[in-house]
Formats: C-alpha cells, structure tokens, sequence
C-alpha cells in the first residue's frame, strides 16, 4: 500500500505513474505484435476485419473499465481517510456491480451483434472474419473486467506494481499464444480473439490470489458483497460517469469508424496503424490521468486540498515536455512507424497514415490538458464537467463523421481529433479555476 498524501507531489504522482505506463506500454506491445503477425501472416483483409471492430470492442472494454476506475476512486477516498470499513463495503459493491454490468453488455451486444455491424458498414468482404474475432472478444469480456477490477482496487490503495507483474505475464502469455493458435493451429483471426481472451483471465486469476494474500485487510467478508443504500448511492453515479466519461469518446470514434468503413481497406488499415502509433504517443497523458484520479481521491479523504493542486500543475508542466518530444518523433520517424505497424509498404496506406499523424501530433498539448482535468475533477469529486467534456467529443464526432467526411474523405477525419479537442477543453479549464476545491486552496495557501 502506499499513501499518496505525502511527499513532494509531481514526484509521488510520477512513481506511481511509471509502473502503469511500464503497463501500458506492454500492452500496447502485444496489441502491436497481434497486429503486425495478423498483417504479415493472415493478410491485409483479416487485418482490416480486426481493424473494422476495434472501435466496438474499444467502447465495450472502456465503458466498462471507465465504470470500474470510478468505483476505484471511491475506495481511494475511503482508504485515505483511513475508514477500513467503508473501504471493504467499497470493494465488494465494486465486485457485484461491474460483474453485473458487464454480464448485460456482453449478452445484449452478442444478441444484436449482426445489426452493429451493419450499423458499422462493415463490408460483406471484412464481414465473416469481423464477426468471428469479436464474438469472441465479447464473450470474454468478463475476465477482462475482473482483472481490471483487481486493478483497480490495488491502484486505489497505492499499489501499483502488482498489476503490473500481473499484465506482463498476461502479454507475454498472448504473444505465446498468438504464434501457437494464428501460425500453428491456422486458427486465422479467432486464434488471435482466443488468445486475448486465455491470458486476461488467467492474468485475473493470479492478480485476484496475490491481493488476497498480500492484503489481508481488504479481503470481503459476507456482509461487504451485500448492496448496502449509502455506500452504492457512492458507487453508481461515480462509476457511471467516469464509464459514460469514456464512453462518449469512443462512441464518437465509432461514429468516425463507420464513416472510415465506407472509405476502403486500404484507409481501414492506414487508419488502424495510425491509431495504433496515436494509442503509443498519447499513452503517457492517460496513465497521469489514471494516476491522478488516486491521487486526488486520496487526498480529497484527507483532505489535503493544497497537494491537489500542486499536483495538477506540476503534472501539466511535465505533460508539456512530453510533447514536444513526441513532436520531434512524429515528424521524423512516421512512415518507419507505420511500416512497421502494419507491415505494409503499401503507398496510399503509409501517406495516409502519416498524414493523420503529423495533423493531430501538432495538437497533442491539448489531450494532455484533457486527461489531467478531467481525471482530476472526478478524483475530487466533479463527475459532471468531465461528462460534458466528453458529450462534446461525441456530438463532434458524429457531425464530422455525417458532414465532413463525405465531403473531405479521409481528410475530415484527420481534421477531426484536434477540432473536437479545441472544443472539449473549454468547459475543462472554466470549470476547474471555478470549483470549490481550488478555491479552498487558494484560500489555505
């Protein structure tokens, strides 16, 4: 465990930040291999059969992570103001409520999964190998949810090393897997579904026995899985907004996917190598937000109100850096990038790829300033401005998606990250010098 409350901000954030960074990038390792052996091995349909549902399968995962990181803050906040009780209670609601909600997302969306990607404009050609991949990445959506929920009951006490132990052995296990059900069993796409779906659920398992092990102080008892009025009526509106928080964003990346559907394969899979590299640069302002989601809640239950503001800025100022390095990058390395992303030499793949990310590099200071607001605020407790950010992201998206690409192709989709980050960053920055929070410091000093 460790107490976020004390110590130099930006350097407790930081230490905190690395391991779920050292995570990510993991993570992002193994999707990038399942690409590049899909890409080289099974081709650039099965490719953009993969490419074509990344979007549903991204809203699904994200939704439902959204909603457990929400529930997460609940238990930081408890767990910084030292209440035990309520800490257990906050995680067996936890446990109850993201089983629940996952088990009607999975069950609905494979009931309707044949109008989805209709509603996708998934091609008829992409259409049998699309279905089969994400059938079963729905399936096992559940072990995905448990792993995270581990995750983030560990993050919200500190810990957060022990996920990531547990996530490398998960990659690591999917890379194995892949070769042996893609290049050995011929298994095509399903291998490569199946082996996602294998080592998340393993990766549950053994995060699950070690916190319960390690963490005696934490571990449920009867009463704390039993739906208790005060402690949920903490839990649902927190985790809902934080889930519906990221699910605005990707629904609006939907919008776009059925827009970049109706454009080819060969902008699918520039797209998917683009969005690919985009997931790689921006990783790090996600995980400060992550990071500063605990931080705050933290210090919110004890309320040390000065640290949450210092650790804001400093977090901002370090995301600036991070920019302009990732700037330099960009505008040098991109067509290796991509190549070796998606494994094709493919021109109208790799100048289109290259240009989505040179427009929306030039603009990435202002997803820093996104992820850090708004993952701030509902660490303190704002859950409605991060909404709003959010719905901003979605509605833009889906004019672009109708208005703008039919008209500028892939072009309007290019153009349309940074317009909608322009945007969502507005309510942000009047809310957060607004809120009562950073009033108080400013009072307290």
């Amino acid at each position: 465990m460790k107490n976020l409350t004390q110590g130099k901000p930006i350097k407790v954030i930081l230490l905190f930040a690395i391991p779920l960074y050292i995570g990510q990038l993991f993570q992002l390792g193994y999707s990038l291999i399942d690409t590049r052996i899909i890409g080289s091995t099974l081709g650039e349909t099965s490719l953009a059969a993969v490419g074509a549902t990344t979007s549903l399968s991204d809203l699904l995962i994200e939704f439902v992570n959204g909603v457990v990181c929400g529930y997460g803050i609940i238990v930081a906040t408890c767990f910084g103001a030292g209440d035990e009780e309520n800490l257990r209670r906050a995680i067996g609601g936890t446990v109850v409520l993201s089983v629940g909600i996952t088990a009607f997302l999975s069950i609905g969306c494979l009931v309707f999964l044949s109008p989805i990607l209709n509603f996708l404009n998934v091609s008829p050609e992409l259409a049998p190998e699309a279905s089969a991949y994400i059938r079963i990445i729905i399936a096992g959506l559940i072990a995905t949810t448990l792993y995270n929920v581990c995750s983030a009951i560990l993050r919200a006490i500190g810990d957060s090393f022990t996920p990531l132990m547990f996530l490398v052995i998960s990659n690591l296990l999917n890379i194995g897997l892949d070769y042996l059900l893609i290049l050995r069993l011929d298994m095509g796409v399903t291998g490569a579904a199946t082996a996602t779906v294998i080592s998340q659920a393993l990766s549950a398992v053994l995060c699950y026995i070690y916190m319960r092990r390690k963490y005696p102080q934490i571990r449920m008892h009867t009463g704390d899985v039993v739906p208790e009025r005060e402690m949920y009526s903490q839990l649902v509106p927190r985790g809902f907004s934080m889930g519906f928080m990221l699910s605005f964003v990707l629904m609006g990346s939907l919008a776009l996917q059925t827009a970049i559907n109706a454009l080819g394969m060969n902008i699918i899979v520039a797209h998917t190598g683009a969005r690919k590299a985009t997931s790689l640069f921006l990783m790090i302002f996600f995980v400060l937000g992550t990071a500063l989601a605990t931080y705050c809640g933290q210090n919110l239950g004890a309320e040390e109100y000065g640290r949450i503001k210092q650790g804001i800025r400093d977090t901002i100022l370090f995301s600036f850096g991070w920019y302009l390095f990732v700037l330099l990058i960009v505008f040098t390395l991109s067509p290796v990038i991509i190549n070796l992303i998606t494994a094709s030499a493919e021109p109208e793949i790799i100048d289109n790829a290259v240009l989505y990310l040179k427009v929306n590099a030039s603009f990435y200071f202002l997803p820093a300033i996104i992820c850090i607001l708004r993952n701030s605020m509902q660490g303190f407790g704002d859950s409605r401005t991060p909404l709003i950010s959010s719905f901003i992201e979605l509605v833009g998206k889906v004019l672009i998606a109708y208005l703008l690409v039919p008209a500028l192709q892939y072009m309007g989709v290019v153009l349309s990250e940074p317009i909608v980050w322009a945007l969502m960053v507005i309510p942000l920055a009047v809310s957060i010098l607004r809120n009562p929070i950073m009033r108080k410091v400013g009072n307290n000093g």
